[in-house]
Formats: structure tokens, C-alpha cells, sequence
């Protein structure tokens, strides 16, 4: 069985993909402000659970190879927290790593 692997239509970066879709202007315009406030807030959260991680590994002056031991992590992926790199990171698995330092995290919904 051959499959068909040409792609129709690709949206570039930048452009709303909603609208793409078929979506009338108004209401495509509504659905990327809706997605993008989305991912700022999933990418704001995972920020402040980087930044907890990182102000942790500083305080207790560890080096990225004993701090990966204790977060059950590589040194690599110490490295991604410190540096921020979010989109490596579900807010799951941060949440993971503060906890086997000791902290508690809490979220609160609005």
C-alpha cells in the first residue's frame, strides 16, 4: 500500500493557523489570541519552576553532575533547567524535580 506523504499546506511561522483552517477572520483572530495567552501562561509557570530549580542548585552551591544525582535527571537536562529552556520541559516533570529537592509547589487558579 503506498501512502500519500505530500503535505497540501504548511502555515508559517507567525501566521494563524486558525484562520488556515477555514475559520472566519474574526473568529480566527479570537481563537490565536485565545491559544497564544495559553502557552504564555504555560511557558510563564514552567519559568518560575526553572528559576525555582535554578536559585536551589545556587543556594546549595551544587555543581549540574550532583545536582542531576539528586533531581533524577542527567547533567544535560540541568543544564536545559538553569538555562531555560522550557519547551524542553513538561510543567509535570519540573514539578517532579522541585519535589526531590524538598519543596512543595502550589498552584492557585484565578
Amino acid at each position: 500500500m503506498k501512502r500519500n506523504s505530500k503535505l497540501g499546506h504548511i502555515t508559517p511561522s507567525g501566521a494563524n493557523i486558525f484562520a488556515d483552517l477555514g475559520f472566519e477572520p474574526k473568529e480566527a483572530a479570537k481563537l490565536l489570541e485565545e491559544s497564544n495567552k495559553i502557552i504564555s501562561e504555560k511557558l510563564s509557570i514552567k519559568e518560575s519552576l526553572m528559576t525555582e530549580l535554578a536559585v536551589w542548585i545556587e543556594e546549595k552551591d551544587l555543581k549540574q553532575a550532583d545536582a542531576a544525582q539528586i533531581l533524577g535527571v542527567t547533567r544535560p537536562r540541568v543544564s536545559d533547567v538553569i538555562n531555560k529552556k522550557s519547551i524542553k520541559f513538561t510543567i509535570d516533570a519540573l514539578v517532579d524535580m522541585l519535589a526531590r529537592t524538598g519543596k512543595h509547589v502550589q498552584f492557585s487558579v484565578q
